[in-house]
């Protein structure tokens, strides 16, 4: 026997489909993602926090779950929206089926609603909060009037990364030879693990360092370079981060900015940041490079966009998004530091602009040699 559910948005709307969660009732800001795979990426990306994730794929689960396509240890989201999701599983690498999945992580979730309507909704009136309600705790008077007051609780979301200086150690790292090894400090606002990943896979030696970590703290690490990672959150909200970032910004140690981490850099250097009215979430979104004029089809997840209006002289444009010409890459003209609004480590999503990574390391590559 199904058992019923309810999504209910700010504007009224209702939408009736079956739960396919944990029983419950969850409030988040609903953001659409187009992207036709990685689900389970998707839903481990720390930075959906406080929102709740409507498909617009409409069939999801097919290939199940399994630990190695996690970004993170949990689901960050507060809740999922699907038009259908599969019962069953067929991939060899599915350790647990998705129904199992979101149920292990305690999620609330809804199935068997219009997604298309739900998409064309948003796009047209922007983004909007909602409530999804399972069977037990359906009551649209409440829901709207939760909606409210979730809305209007000053709750700013500051990093839910490391609380303390971690040296990050997930994987061996691979043999490089006689190369030398990097020291990335990476800013972890909720950075994902591919990200990681990537960097020791080309070396590096990460260490994690929580937001509010002080300059001196930073410099103490003798980094090669740092990582401004992705994270959920309006920028603005990171206050030490941006005026830490700004006197870093006085050394010559390379920075490279990843989706929250690229407006923290900007807002670092004077810039304005503003909402956007529906974000940009999915791995079909292509940027063009400015330089070469090349398109990369890039994997999106952002609601904040930089302020072309407020880009200052020491900053460079280096990549624009073909959907709305929004700011999608900035480079400093005369530091090592640079930044993308995209994900480059393309999980999920293809693996075009991965070679921002490459750049970052021929940056802290140029910054040692110097210092040699």
């Amino acid at each position: 026997m199904l058992n019923l559910a309810n999504l209910i948005l700010e504007d009224g709307t209702v939408f009736n489909g079956i739960n396919v969660g944990i029983e419950g009732e969850t409030i988040g800001e609903i953001v659409f993602n187009t992207a036709m795979t990685g689900y389970q990426e998707i839903l481990t990306d720390p930075s959906y926090l406080g929102q709740i994730i409507s498909f617009t794929n409409p069939h999801i689960g097919n290939v199940g779950t399994n630990q190695s396509d996690e970004e993170s240890n949990k689901i960050h989201a507060n809740g999922i929206i699907t038009r259908s999701m599969s019962p069953i599983e067929s991939n060899f690498r599915s350790k647990q089926n998705l129904f199992q999945y979101i149920k292990k992580h305690q999620i609330v979730a809804i199935s068997n609603i219009d997604t298309r309507k739900l998409t064309h909704i948003l796009r047209k009136k922007g983004s909007q909060y909602g409530c999804i309600q399972s069977e037990k705790y359906l009551n649209i008077k409440n829901a709207i009037q939760n909606i409210k007051n979730y809305k209007n609780i000053n709750n700013k979301i500051i990093s839910i990364g490391v609380k303390k200086i971690t040296k990050w150690n997930d994987i061996p790292v691979q043999s490089i030879g006689n190369k030398k090894k990097f020291h990335v400090v990476v800013y972890d606002f909720g950075v994902k693990k591919s990200i990681l990943k990537i960097l020791e896979q080309k070396g590096c030696q990460i260490t994690l360092i929580p937001s509010d970590t002080s300059i001196k703290n930073i410099l103490s690490l003798q980094p090669s370079g740092i990582l401004l990672s992705n994270g959920p959150g309006d920028p603005r909200s990171y206050s030490i981060s941006i005026n830490n970032i700004k006197k870093i910004l006085n050394f010559s140690i390379p920075i490279f900015g990843i989706c929250l981490g690229h407006q923290i850099l900007a807002l670092s250097l004077g810039a304005r940041i503003i909402k956007m009215k529906f974000g940009h979430h999915g791995s079909n979104h292509p940027v063009q490079n400015l330089y070469t004029k090349r398109v990369f089809i890039t994997t999106q997840n952002h609601n904040f966009t930089i302020d072309a209006k407020s880009i200052k002289k020491n900053m460079v444009i280096t990549h624009i998004s073909l959907f709305d010409k929004t700011i999608q890459g900035i480079k400093l003209k005369n530091h090592p530091s640079f930044s993308f609004q995209g994900h480059p480590e393309s999980n999920p999503g293809t693996h075009d602009i991965r070679k921002l990574f490459d750049i970052f390391i021929k940056n802290m590559h140029n910054k040692e040699s110097l210092n040699a």
